[in-house]
């Protein structure tokens, strides 16, 4: 009994493949401009949430003055910025403000197409529901952002680097799972495939280092040590503070998450092997993109660490590490087999009308 198709008349896989293509490059976008907002302090420059009428920038005087005031009364200014001037905090306001800015653009790029393609029945069968949860995904960052934002408007002078994380790390889940809904599609016959038994393990080794490097951004733990791959003359040095219970080090200690941060990264780069040798065969393409990604990331990431953590450099780091999960992503997504569909399981796939 042959498989029912899962692309009626009047779906175009191709078309929604691309506008989802097309949010990951936003997304990519969106996690460089968040970089350089982190690394030039500027994230907390902005104190209040307006998804709305914030996409404005301040046009008169006034209308800054009021802005720098409402900074002035946050920990950051009143201990680490006092003093600043009006031009310095523009500066500052134009990254988070872009930051922010962009953040609508996605969260538009995700729901007029997704609206558009709905109308049309455009979205194959089974694609609905998770065109409409990449949508609900962005939403939910943007309330993520703002509670990441809000963790240092009043006791702080910084955001909660675990806050920090969870942003970060959600970003690349979306984007992971909007470039893996996008292969899919171009798949013949727009049959999803499943994640292989290698494919998760690898998943799971590259979020460990997704986790510990937001970590390594928010402690400014990049600061800890600038010398490779010694850590000063030592490989953990022995006169370290250490943090009780003794979990809280893996969490909350620069040296510690630094440390785990360095040497995690060779367990990835393993796994990055492999795929690419598994790889290979079907497509040499992805075998390539997956060692350069890779590699380019080390070497980046050692590279950050002895110049002191420069603006750009850590900012290319960032950059790659959103190319080394994409590359990731498409060589799981070229292992991976088809996902069984049958008959009788075919009228619980909703159509798109349903679906959304």
């Amino acid at each position: 009994m042959s498989a029912p198709a899962l692309v009626p008349p009047t779906a175009r896989p191709r078309a929604v493949s691309n506008w989802l293509l097309t949010l990951c490059a936003l997304i990519f976008v969106m996690v460089v401009v968040g970089g350089i907002t982190r690394l030039t302090e500027s994230g907390l420059s902005i104190t209040e949430w307006k998804p709305i009428t914030g996409a404005i920038p301040p046009l008169t005087q006034a209308q800054w003055q009021h802005q720098f005031e409402l900074y002035q009364r946050i920990p950051e200014y009143q201990q680490l910025n006092r003093g600043m001037t009006l031009d310095e905090f523009k500066n500052i306001f134009f990254w988070e403000w872009a930051h922010r800015q962009l953040g609508r653009v996605i969260g538009l790029v995700a729901l007029l197409p997704l609206v558009w393609f709905a109308a049309k029945k455009a979205i194959p069968r089974g694609y609905g529901w998770r065109t409409g949860i990449i949508f609900l995904l962005v939403c939910v960052q943007g309330a993520i952002g703002w509670w990441m934002v809000a963790s240092g408007l009043t006791e702080r002078t910084d955001v909660s680097h675990v806050r920090l994380a969870v942003h970060l790390l959600t970003a690349l889940v979306i984007l992971s799972f909007t470039l893996w809904t996008a292969l899919d599609l171009r798949s013949e016959g727009a049959v999803p495939r499943k994640v292989p038994t290698l494919g998760l393990w690898a998943f799971a080794a590259l979020f460990v280092q997704l986790l510990f490097g937001a970590y390594v951004a928010g402690l400014d733990a990049g600061y800890a040590f600038d010398t490779w791959p010694l850590m000063g003359d030592e490989l953990y040095p022995a006169a370290a503070p250490w943090l009780e219970p003794f979990v809280r080090n893996f969490v909350d200690n620069p040296v510690t998450v630094q440390f785990v941060h360095r040497w995690w990264a060779w367990v990835v780069l393993v796994f990055a092997v492999v795929l690419a040798r598994k790889v290979r065969p079907s497509s040499r393409r992805h075998s390539i993109a997956l060692h350069s990604a890779i590699g380019a990331q080390i070497l980046l990431g050692i590279w950050t660490l002895l110049s002191g953590v420069k603006l750009h450099v850590a900012v290319a780091h960032q950059a790659t590490a959103v190319l080394v999960v994409a590359s990731f992503v498409a060589a799981i997504h070229r292992l991976a087999v088809p996902g069984r569909v049958t008959e009788r399981a075919a009228p619980l796939v909703p159509s798109t009308a349903e679906g959304l």
